[in-house]
């Protein structure tokens, strides 16, 4: 039973430790909950559909992907399928064994 209770302890910290990176990361200056890839898909959509003004961007069940669209408004230069620092949308970011915040 305590092998049970470290390995689910294991992995919870593991998953806390993968959010916590996530959450670090932003696309168009939002921040995103995950890979970032709603904010890509808005982006990638408002781009298809030539969307000129954030007012037109949908609102409905996914925030990251009006974000997203208004990410477009804001600056449709940018490269639609990487988060703010460069990182592939739609794939999780390893923290590297340089990111130590005691240092």
């Amino acid at each position: 039973m305590r092998v049970f209770f470290a390995a689910l302890t294991a992995v919870s910290v593991l998953t806390f430790a993968g959010l916590a990176s996530a959450e670090d990361r932003a696309y168009g200056g939002f921040d995103c909950t995950a890979d970032c890839s709603g904010h890509a898909a808005g982006y990638n959509w408002a781009e298809r559909h030539s969307i000129e003004d954030e007012d037109s961007c949908p609102e409905g069940n996914s925030q990251s992907f009006h974000e997203g669209c208004v990410a477009y408004t804001q600056d449709p230069t940018r490269d639609p399928d990487s988060d703010d620092d460069g990182h592939a949308a739609g794939e999780p970011v390893m923290p590297s064994e340089d990111d130590d915040d005691d240092k």
